[in-house]
């Protein structure tokens, strides 16, 4: 049997939350937990789904499936239902993935947050981790677009104690948003700012709890290197991946 990823206790905190359980309206999914798996099993190892291991079931059948979670949103609901956040503080920033030519030329003319920049065409992912590192929300965007593009859809009706990020987001509209909100800034000064401010450096320390959150969710090798053609099943493969991070 091809290696599998969810332990019995992560399963019986997801199962409640899958689409097709027996307590549902309609048909019953012949096996949750194995689409879950091989699911799991595309985003991890980045391979296409043609080459599926056959105990997953055919890969088309599975495939069309997936397709019709990430048009309903099934997976950011999973994300959200397991979700809950330590927002005494957060944090904020980005990384970008390089886009796979597979990924590119999305038809019907649709617009992706797929951009040239020096390092080809990539994706930027703009995340907001909790005070233990794990995912609150992210957005997308093409990967030359400034971090800071992408601040406001994330801290938009949130609330957190303290908001830590480099000083690529030190900015006079996000510390004055900060401060009518109550909210801490720890986020260092540009070096061309006239007047130097003070900041936490103590608390500054536990930016590092995002960039340990990035480096797990690069571990799965389809999000690594972006393959999908379109946004929302980019994002949909993330949302499964940050709720396996969180349940580790």
């Amino acid at each position: 049997m091809t290696r599998l990823t969810l332990s019995d206790a992560q399963w019986a905190k997801i199962a409640p939350y899958c689409a097709g359980k027996e307590t549902d309206v309609g048909r019953t999914a012949v096996n949750n937990r194995l689409f879950i798996e091989a699911v799991l099993w595309i985003v991890r190892t980045g391979s296409p789904w043609r080459d599926l291991p056959p105990e997953f079931g055919n890969w088309n059948s599975v495939y069309k499936r997936y397709r019709r979670w990430v048009k309903s949103d099934r997976f950011s609901k999973l994300f959200n239902a397991l979700n809950d956040s330590d927002l005494e503080y957060a944090m904020i920033d980005g990384t970008i993935v390089k886009v796979h030519r597979h990924g590119q030329g999305a038809k019907g003319g649709l617009v992706q947050a797929i951009g040239k920049s020096r390092g080809g065409m990539t994706t930027k992912i703009m995340a907001m981790v909790d005070a233990l590192g794990n995912l609150v929300d992210f957005t997308l965007l093409k990967g030359q677009q400034h971090d800071t593009a992408g601040v406001k859809p994330l801290i938009k009706d949130k609330e957190f104690g303290a908001l830590l990020a480099d000083r690529a987001f030190d900015t006079d509209w996000l510390l004055l948003d900060l401060e009518e909100r109550g909210s801490k800034a720890v986020i260092p000064p540009k070096r061309s700012r006239l007047k130097q401010r003070d900041f936490d450096k103590e608390m500054y320390k536990w930016r590092h709890l995002i960039e340990n959150f990035f480096c797990k969710l690069k571990d799965f090798k389809k999000i690594a290197m972006r393959a999908e053609k379109t946004d929302e099943s980019f994002a949909a493969n993330i949302y499964l991946a940050a709720t396996i991070i969180h349940l580790w």
